[in-house]
């Protein structure tokens, strides 16, 4: 779900195209982005894709041809993975399960009806990932010659910790958490760029990556960084959904601007969960992040990506083929190329 900020994120977002990123260092939340595959990649009737072992496999197509298209414009791409979800999460975890499980019997009801736009809107809501999914995406990363990051917790946090110490230009992902955990930029749609279906509509709309700059955004609104994540905190995040009660974007805003203090804020609503504001706060301000990594891309192994891919999730050899193709070419065009100046001092 992430934090329920758009409406003050909206007026600062800038469209560009996907070349736009060439060159730059973009730290993806993963899950985030293998959930978008998982809603996605869907046959007409919500059905994902699949192996004929009966393995999801729509993740795994998503993240191979995606991250080709980053790499063909010269995108540096580092996926970041979550790690232990921190306890004050553990309701809305349970939330989730619980929405899903519903989604799962209104998408049965819906199938029985023969209702297939309504089936797939519901399949798209029960979406999972698995741990041998996960571990399947992060093979296919490594073989690609791509790099990843295990995070201690939250991806977005460990993403945000990248852009901060200059490891990377911007996190990539569809929530504004990252903002909150101070990333200086965030980069939306990296996952969905293109021609895309408007739910429950017979209208396609052009979807464009959009950048938000957190100086900006706080400039704009005439906050602090701190203020922004208590303005989070207000209207809901992934640790208190609930948030204040009758508490809006509009009205967070007001109340930060004129009482200024945390505490006398959270004193003077409602608050309607049992997980601390005071404690979100500190999360938001001091997430467990590691230094430990290493970001180098690297030359993609043909016979890795066609084993799992082709051999275990029977991928199409000539699309996947095609692919590495394109791949390789694209590594020898931007990667490389970048290595020989670094070593020669150009």
């Amino acid at each position: 779900m992430g934090v329920k900020i758009k409406e003050l994120v909206e007026p600062v977002a800038k469209e560009v195209d996907l070349e736009f990123f060439a060159k730059k260092v973009i730290a993806i939340d993963a899950y985030n982005i293998l959930y978008q595959f998982l809603a996605t990649i869907r046959q007409k009737d919500g059905t994902p894709l699949m192996d004929a072992q009966g393995n999801i496999t729509s993740h795994l197509n998503g993240l191979f041809y995606r991250t080709i298209n980053f790499v063909e414009v010269g995108i540096k791409p580092v996926y970041v993975f979550d790690g232990k979800p921190p306890e004050l999460k553990q309701k809305e975890l349970e939330r989730r399960l619980q929405v899903k499980v519903q989604a799962e019997q209104k998408y049965k009801e819906a199938i029985e009806r023969g209702d297939l736009e309504e089936a797939r809107v519901y399949a798209q809501q029960t979406s999972r990932l698995s741990t041998s999914m996960v571990e399947d995406a992060k093979l296919l990363l490594q073989y690609m010659g791509i790099p990843y990051i295990n995070a201690p917790s939250e991806g977005e946090a460990q993403a945000a910790h990248l852009a901060k110490k200059g490891d990377a230009w911007a996190t990539g992902s569809q929530d504004f958490d990252s903002l909150l955990f101070g990333s200086p930029r965030l980069v939306r749609n990296l996952g969905v760029t293109g021609k895309r279906k408007l739910p429950r509509k017979d209208v396609y709309v052009e979807v464009k990556p959009e950048i938000i700059e957190l100086e900006q955004l706080l400039k704009t609104h005439g906050i602090t960084h701190e203020q922004l994540i208590v303005i989070g905190i207000l209207v809901g995040t992934d640790y208190a959904p609930e948030g204040a009660k009758d508490i809006g974007v509009k009205k967070a805003l007001k109340l930060v601007k004129e009482l200024r203090d945390p505490d006398k804020i959270f004193k003077t609503v409602e608050w309607q969960s049992d997980v601390p504001p005071q404690e979100i706060l500190k999360l938001f301000q001091n997430p467990p992040v590691t230094d430990n990594y290493t970001l180098t891309w690297r030359q993609p192994d043909k016979e890795k990506i066609i084993s799992l891919l082709v051999d275990k999730h029977q991928f199409s050899l000539d699309r996947v083929t095609n692919a590495l193709d394109r791949l390789e070419k694209a590594y020898n065009t931007h990667f490389r190329q970048q290595s020989l100046e670094t070593w020669f001092g150009f």
